[in-house]
């Protein structure tokens, strides 16, 4: 395999829903996702083979862990292991990165009819 740089102003941006823009770069095992989400949007609790780790770079979203509720700022990260169940409210406007290990396979070919509503 061979290294790549990205520059985020060329990585596609892919309107997922009204409050919901992701931009992909994806590797040999690892992808990481740029969001930009509304206040208000929801991520509904679902749950994926992928470990997760979620980065603010500013706004602030709440993320729901089981019973557990979360508030995550700029600076904050949160490591969300395979197979636990999780959703997200955002609270101010959101930009940050997800990094999911493997890689989505339905973010990358759009079969995430979760986040489409």
């Amino acid at each position: 395999m061979e290294a790549h740089n990205y520059d985020w102003q060329s990585v596609p941006r892919e309107q997922v829903n009204e409050t919901f823009v992701r931009q992909l770069i994806t590797g040999g095992g690892v992808m990481l996702a740029r969001l930009e989400l509304k206040v208000g949007c929801v991520v509904p609790v679902h749950s994926h083979h992928n470990e997760q780790v979620s980065t603010v770079l500013s706004g602030r979203i709440k993320f729901f862990l089981g019973e557990r509720e979360l508030i995550l700022g700029p600076g904050e990260t949160l490591v969300i292991p395979p197979h636990v169940s999780h959703g997200a409210e955002v609270l101010e406007d959101f930009v940050g990165f997800d990094i999911f290990n493997p890689p989505r396979e339905d973010w990358i070919n759009g079969s995430d009819a979760y986040l489409r509503k």
